[in-house]
């Protein structure tokens, strides 16, 4: 019997824990497998263990792990394989496929993109981008968000676009935004790149209102998962080869 089971980075607010077991379940509502199950690499529960023993134990013969992770980073490399390895030795009549990160891909971008517009109705090639990224010491994740970078301002059409970090690497958000700052003819327009709410959402928040308070006109699209595009690529990998 198939089965899909979720695997969320996971976070310290309750909030942030709350929007993504809801998304997730909208998610479910979508695809046509009964055997369904949530869990997180860390600091949310249910942890991978439990989610997959919950897969066992309603009968599945076959888990189809899907990571709800933008990027391949530690996580996606080590992290997650780690954690389920034992588990596969434990249970070694139960075929496990683990689906890769959303990466790249034309379509998040295009979404990312909609999302602007709709967020900035009166969007000019003047106006900068500001792309947030979690941050890792992975040197793919750079090589990454330059084309992401590229990718989103030429669907834009506009000139200025940079990129900075929340951790593990360089430039960090306060500089990044300092950067974007300097000889903007237009209005800022911060992108950060993560899934859900959270702590790290909270500072980008932080931030930004802090730059609005000195007069700038800086505007904030939000988490990524509000936009439907990235519901329609979880579904694309918990169903492909099906």
């Amino acid at each position: 019997m198939k089965a899909i089971l979720y695997i969320g980075h996971g976070t310290r607010s309750k909030e942030g824990a709350e929007e993504a077991k809801s998304f997730i379940h909208r998610v479910m509502e979508r695809i046509n497998v009964e055997i369904q199950e949530i869990c997180f690499l860390e600091l949310t529960k249910p942890g991978i263990e439990e989610g997959f023993l919950h897969c066992v134990d309603r009968g599945a013969t076959e888990i189809t792990v899907v990571p709800l992770f933008l990027l391949a980073a530690g996580h996606i490399k080590e992290d997650i394989p780690q954690a389920l390895s034992s588990l596969c030795e434990r249970y070694p009549t139960i075929n496990v496929k683990i689906k890769d990160p959303f990466g790249v891909q034309g379509k998040i971008l295009d979404g990312i993109a909609e999302m602007v517009r709709e967020t900035v109705t009166d969007l000019t090639p003047k106006d900068s981008v500001l792309i947030v990224g979690r941050g890792s010491s992975d040197t793919s994740i750079h090589t990454a968000f330059t084309a992401i970078t590229k990718g989103i301002s030429d669907r834009l059409g506009i000139e200025k676009a940079e990129v900075c970090y929340l951790a593990a690497t360089e430039p960090r958000l306060k500089e990044g935004l300092e950067s974007i700052s300097v000889n903007s003819a237009g209005k800022i327009i911060v992108i950060p790149y993560l899934l859900f709410s959270g702590l790290l959402l909270k500072e980008v928040d932080h931030m930004v209102k802090m730059r609005q308070k000195l007069g700038q006109q800086i505007i904030h699209t939000g988490q990524l998962s509000k936009h439907r595009v990235i519901e329609d690529i979880i579904i694309e990998r918990a169903t492909e080869g099906e």
